[in-house]
């Protein structure tokens, strides 16, 4: 892997506008019957790979079934998606008792961690928990066991050890909608045995992040510390209403918050995050970074319907949050 993708799907700040993070005129770059049986197409990861781009897509079908598909692309903007769902190998007998029980996947993460690419996903075990499997190559997916207990999402993973342990990001919930939620810390000496557990952060009372809030992409290391890009949701007459926003996490101890930004870096204003099977969504997923030039576009879902685009410099980010914006 490398810090320098010079090929990162870019568009530069509108004239006039001071904001932090801005959408792409191109959005969204994945419509919800990009597939012949898809019903919508969201909340999705995508990472470099090679000289291009691949990535894991959550796929709900005609059925409304939840399910995880590969894809890839030459500029991280026009996709191949498989039609079918991802295969995942089991590592042992007893992945293959949990894959006798599924129900879903959904909300994927791809993380590049050492010599592979490993994705985290919220897989349906008797409820949500996060469920890991590692690919190096897009089309075969080995699956290991459950990271957790139900009930949990956002299980996001580190792209380097803690120490000697490999660390991840999750959200204890409900077997519901769950109308709460902070992020926690846990780390495993193999990624199978999850434990240590820390409180990283809560939701803010009557903020946009008042009701629950979730790690997004994977965090991206910095000299100031890990950035961490997440949703927050609050509750509104209208129901939720999810939001971008950011923190800085301690580098050597990541349950331990730097800064965090009291302004949203995006929240749905425009009529593909306003509409769609699930109202008022912004939910991002996945961050590529071009470093020599400072460049990042996330990936995020938009209405729980479509794949969307935004583009932002990680400095700036940074430094917003370091000033307590």
């Amino acid at each position: 892997m490398t810090d320098a993708l010079p090929k990162i799907p870019w568009q530069d700040r509108p004239a006039g506008s001071s904001d932090l993070l801005w959408r792409s005129d191109r959005n969204p770059i994945i419509g919800r019957h990009h597939l012949p049986r898809s019903n919508s197409i969201f909340n999705s990861a995508v990472v470099p790979f090679g000289d291009a781009f691949a990535g894991v897509f959550r796929v709900d079908d005609m059925t409304r079934t939840m399910n995880l598909h590969a894809g890839r692309s030459l500029d991280g903007v026009e996709w191949q998606i498989d039609p079918d769902p991802i295969a995942f190998q089991p590592a042992d007998a007893r992945v293959r008792e949990i894959q006798e029980t599924f129900v879903h996947a959904y909300d994927p993460r791809v993380t590049w961690l050492e010599d592979r690419y490993y994705v985290t996903w919220c897989n349906g075990y008797f409820g949500p928990t996060i469920g890991v499997a590692y690919t190096h190559d897009f089309e075969t997916f080995t699956q290991l066991d459950n990271a957790y207990l139900p009930f949990n999402r956002n299980g996001v993973l580190f792209p380097r050890r803690i120490g000697d342990h490999y660390a991840m990001l999750s959200r204890p919930s409900d077997n519901g909608h769950t109308p709460f939620g902070d992020i926690f810390y846990s780390e495993s000496p193999d990624l199978t045995h999850w434990g240590r557990h820390r409180h990283v952060m809560a939701p803010l009372d009557w903020t946009w992040q008042g009701t629950k809030i979730g790690a997004g992409p994977t965090p991206i290391e910095t000299p100031q510390g890990w950035l961490l890009i997440y949703h927050g949701v609050l509750t509104s007459a209208n129901g939720f209403v999810y939001s971008m926003g950011a923190a800085l996490l301690d580098l050597d101890e990541p349950w331990k918050v730097i800064a965090r930004g009291k302004d949203y870096l995006l929240s749905p204003q425009v009529p593909y995050e306003q509409v769609g099977d699930v109202p008022n969504v912004v939910f991002p997923c996945a961050a590529l970074l071009d470093r020599p030039t400072d460049r990042m576009t996330i990936y995020y879902g938009g209405a729980d319907t479509v794949v969307c685009m935004a583009h932002g410099h990680l400095s700036e980010i940074v430094t917003a949050l370091l000033a307590g914006r």
